[in-house]
């Protein structure tokens, strides 16, 4: 079973140095023998998508968007897998949940899933060199919550380059297993 990674970010592409990033990120993501995950739509999304169907790795069904709307017209054109969830914003939760996240920048909507993947205990890389959310959380805790006694260093674990926020995959994905099991049981 191939393990998935979500990519979040902007919904609309802030500059070439964003978009080549989310595009090299999830062109990096299939290369690595993930699936990966999005909200579906533009910017961020929709880089990473088209990166991680160019990978030489890629086969059908390797790219999935949570879409927040009931249909699926608002789907980039590079989502093999349309999941119409019909819960707006609150889809952010879903996405946040996959094996491990790595956020592009961001505004509001990634900070959320961010926020989220802490809370449900995921791996998350910050990209930096791009603003927003993932480089104002990299190299930081979200909270002072100890998510996991065996990994003092976590954090939103910093990452310059897609290979390097690959590293961070290979090297931890396998140690972040624990699941959220409700609030108050923390």
């Amino acid at each position: 079973m191939k393990k998935i990674i979500a990519v979040l970010g902007n919904a609309t592409i802030q500059n070439q140095e964003q978009y080549d990033l989310a595009f090299s990120v999830g062109k990096a993501v299939v290369d690595g023998g993930y699936r990966m995950q999005t909200g579906g739509l533009s910017g961020v999304m929709e880089a990473a998508s088209a990166g991680a169907k160019s990978s030489q790795n890629y086969r059908e069904g390797d790219v999935i968007a949570l879409l927040p709307t009931f249909g699926t017209d608002t789907a980039n054109k590079y989502a093999d897998i349309l999941i119409p969830t019909g819960l707006d914003i609150l889809r952010n939760v879903l996405v946040a949940n996959a094996y491990a996240v790595i956020a592009v920048g961001g505004g509001a909507g990634t900070l959320c899933e961010i926020a989220n993947a802490w809370a449900m205990k995921r791996l998350i890389v910050g990209m930096v060199g791009v603003g927003g959310w993932s480089e104002k959380l990299a190299g930081q805790r979200v909270d002072e919550r100890i998510r996991y006694e065996n990994i003092p260093e976590d954090c939103v674990y910093p990452a310059k380059t897609a290979e390097e926020a690959m590293r961070y995959i290979e090297k931890y994905i396998d140690r972040y297993t624990l699941r959220h099991t409700g609030i108050g049981r923390l």
